[in-house]
């Protein structure tokens, strides 16, 4: 099986703001990669032989390669937004499949069980109907006209409303989630999750955000996220099987469960096949 298409993706290995000439020792696809900044404050990154990798600095984050990127990293429009506060979440460790760190970021269902009184609550636990396609000119998966009830629903947020979602999938281990935004019903928040594959069964996950909010501090900005976040690592690490089943007759999808079988087809169209597995066992 090959994994020269994953290979050449790229994928965030630490964050920007953090760097220092010393560097810190990760992981990337079961390879020791050394993250730090050069006497200019530029950002590089080598492997555990020595060798340079690609490096490129976006979204507050250091992004490389084992292999040579073929495309330029997916854009985030808003991130040049101004007027907007750009939240470096930090990290969580997860031991799951980066494939399904993603897959579970895009499924709403479990919103009212999971995040119970923040993303959802009882009664309100029907998934409305909503769109979902591969979109060929840029090669994403999308889902719109996504709504839900929630209690909470940003920092921002006061009271229960009902959100409006948007959810795309640009790289194999990153997703972009737009959702209402409480203060500014014009715009979209932006929240992403940028997953860096340790090994196929563990993953750093880094939640990035570009939100208009100018009341709520950053530490309440971030400790809201990664609250989410750690909620979904203790359903994360319980799913069997580990890695992401692509075989259609492995995990039967519900109507709730559009967003994941496009995905899972993308991945499979793709061979993006890192963390999945591919046959029942």
């Amino acid at each position: 099986m090959t994994m020269q298409a994953m290979i050449d993706e790229w994928y965030p290995v630490g964050l920007f703001s953090q760097l220092d000439q010393a560097g810190r020792t990760t992981t990337l696809m079961e390879e020791p990669i050394i993250v730090a900044c050069d006497a200019d404050g530029h950002a590089k990154v080598t492997s555990g032989n020595g060798r340079t990798l690609p490096v490129l600095v976006r979204y507050g984050h250091v992004w490389s390669s084992l292999g040579e990127p073929r495309k330029e990293l997916f854009p985030i429009p808003e991130a040049d937004q101004p007027g907007r506060r750009f939240v470096d979440v930090g990290c969580v460790r997860v031991r799951c499949s980066p494939l399904r760190a993603v897959e579970n970021f895009l499924d709403i269902a479990h919103f009212p069980f999971v995040h119970t009184d923040i993303l959802g609550a009882e009664p309100h636990t029907e998934v409305q109907n909503y769109k979902v396609e591969i979109r060929e000119d840029v090669d994403e998966v999308w889902a719109t006209q996504v709504k839900f009830y929630q209690p909470l629903a940003a920092k921002s947020a006061s009271g229960g409303i009902t959100t409006e979602y948007m959810y795309r999938v640009p790289a194999p281990t990153c997703s972009v989630l737009y959702k209402t935004c409480p203060p500014r019903p014009s715009e979209w928040d932006v929240i992403t999750l940028f997953v860096q594959p340790l090994a196929e069964d563990l993953c750093d996950v880094w939640p990035w955000m570009a939100l208009f909010d100018d009341v709520t501090s950053m530490t309440d900005l971030i400790h809201f996220q990664q609250t989410i976040f750690l909620q979904d690592r203790s359903i994360l690490e319980n799913q069997i099987p580990r890695l992401l089943p692509l075989d259609p007759g492995m995990e039967i999808p519900t109507r709730a469960d559009l967003t994941s079988v496009a995905y899972r087809r993308w991945l499979k169209r793709h061979n993006y096949t890192y963390g999945a597995q591919l046959v029942a066992q």
